[in-house]
């Protein structure tokens, strides 16, 4: 078992699927009919052709160029009939180019996992790995020429990296990331910030520096606790010592942990490796710069269809992702153990967590009042499983937004503190900036700009430490899922009585 095995169980059924859909879907389809044509112009030579109605840069097509060219050599000697590089780059050949970066992403999942739970069995990890290559967003659009999987895989390729302390590298990986999906910028700084984070908590001059720090503190309290104690009688002395020692250790176990603590380490750590920092993360630096300009350059983030996609205050938008990605994996947010933890954490210093629980809940109420967008493309085209969702759920009465929203709230709480049991605070809160930063601008509600942040959570939750079971049923879902909506983009298809052709469902 390893990443051997991850690669090869994952080919069998990333070929034949590829097969089977490529067969029955030969056309580019839905987002592909600007997608195929832009790669093969690049094909063709014509590096300065743009389609205007393409949204994201064109990283995914020079990938695909690269990918074409180690299998043009092979198509001449098999001599098939493609006689030239141009008409090598078929609907079904670019497709391919996802299929290759779906086994590569899943090689990458069981090295982040073997990276953060080194005493887990390559028998636990090589089936975590295998699960979540299952993800439904994540497992659909490797059939198809989307940029998910190429954006993915380049972002666990940076995350990887800087876990590994290779920040060079992972800036590279960051900039591909970037030019494929321009929004991973905020991934960027979000690895970045996580490396930050690891570097100077984990670093042994900073952690001898903060235990100073700390014992100083301690030590103070504790000469003022001993002139109280010596005026006391004699013979309570061994008594008066274990009381001093039970303190300091209170003491230095409440002061070590919470994101107070961990917002003055990280700042205070900042502070006193400033260069040795900026050294280190230059790269980064670097790479958000001369994203900047370009935004400049560009007048905004969105290369093309700039009037569809214009930036709005969607919040509702990542309440909507804590649901999906709750529903998603059920077992983990909606056992008896999970409730019961959420539970004891609201009892424990409970008026400020109820406090925050009221705080959330108007938070929730307020978004989905406020700022809940129904974007044309949602409400016009009926191929996408959100319209359904959108029609049959969410608006299916007035009432029913508002009454999601308690769960929206409990899917949230149960992600976070499930990061939390393996992360530290901060780096928690800053997972949910990051994913605030990716999800609340973006005006269409696509489940598949969730898959990211997802797989962030499940590589660094305490879903780790589930058992076989837990994951086996979580693949179930995920496989159940995956046969629903690829049988019915093959084989439930239908026409619109307004336009020609197939239409197909898709998420």
């Amino acid at each position: 078992m390893g990443k051997l095995a991850v690669a090869a169980i994952t080919s069998l059924w990333v070929v034949p699927m590829s097969i089977i859909v490529n067969h029955i879907v030969p056309e580019p389809y839905m987002d592909e009919i600007f997608h195929v044509p832009q790669a093969q112009q690049y094909c063709n030579g014509n590096l300065r052709s743009w389609d205007p109605m393409i949204t994201t840069p064109p990283g995914l097509y020079y990938l695909s160029l690269a990918h074409v060219a180690s299998l043009f050599p092979g198509m001449l000697l098999m001599k098939t009939t493609t006689q030239s590089f141009s008409e090598a780059c078929s609907t079904s050949v670019l497709r391919s180019t996802n299929a290759v970066f779906a086994i590569l992403c899943g090689v990458l999942v069981y090295e982040i996992i073997r990276f953060l739970g080194p005493n887990l069995s390559d028998r636990k990890a090589t089936l975590m790995a295998l699960v979540m290559s299952l993800y439904p967003l994540h497992w659909f659009f490797t059939f198809l020429y989307y940029t998910d999987v190429a954006s993915l895989t380049a972002v666990l390729a940076m995350y990887l990296a800087c876990l590994k302390r290779r920040y060079m590298l992972s800036a590279v990986f960051g900039t591909l990331a970037i030019f494929i999906r321009q929004t991973n910028v905020v991934w960027m700084l979000f690895v970045a910030c996580s490396g930050v984070i690891d570097f100077t908590l984990e670093s042994p001059r900073q952690k001898e520096q903060l235990n100073q720090d700390l014992h100083q503190s301690v030590d103070r309290k504790g000469a003022t606790l001993r002139s109280n104690l010596r005026k006391r009688k004699s013979d309570s002395s061994l008594d008066t010592t274990n009381r001093f020692d039970r303190i300091k250790i209170n003491s230095s176990t409440k002061d070590t942990s919470g994101l107070v603590y961990d917002v003055y380490a990280v700042i205070s750590a900042c502070w006193n490796m400033k260069w040795m920092l900026l050294v280190k993360f230059s790269p980064f630096i670097v790479v958000v710069v001369a994203f900047g300009i370009f935004i400049l350059w560009n007048g905004g983030i969105v290369l093309g269809a700039k009037e569809a996609h214009v930036v709005s205050p969607h919040f509702a938008q990542i309440m909507y992702f804590s649901l999906v990605s709750a529903l998603f994996t059920a077992p983990l947010h909606f056992s008896v153990d999970q409730l019961r933890h959420l539970f004891q954490k609201l009892h424990k210093n409970w008026p400020l967590r109820l406090l925050l629980t009221l705080m959330a809940l108007i938070a929730g109420f307020v978004s989905v009042h406020f700022f809940s967008l129904a974007h044309p493309y949602l409400l016009a085209d009926n191929r996408h499983y959100p319209f359904y969702l959108w029609r049959k759920v969410i608006n299916a009465h007035w009432s029913v937004k508002y009454l999601l929203v308690p769960l929206y709230v409990y899917s949230w709480f149960s992600i976070l503190s499930l990061l939390a049991k393996a992360r530290r605070e901060i780096w928690v809160l800053a997972y949910a900036l990051a994913t605030c930063g990716v999800l609340v601008p973006t005006p269409l509600i696509e489940f598949r700009y969730y898959t990211i942040p997802f797989y962030i959570f499940m590589l660094h939750s305490s879903v780790r430490r589930s058992g076989f079971a837990t994951w086996l049923i979580i693949g179930m879902i995920f496989l159940c899922i995956n046969v629903f909506t690829m049988g019915m983009f093959l084989f439930r298809p239908f026409r619109w009585s307004h336009e020609d052709g197939v239409q197909r469902f898709i998420w």
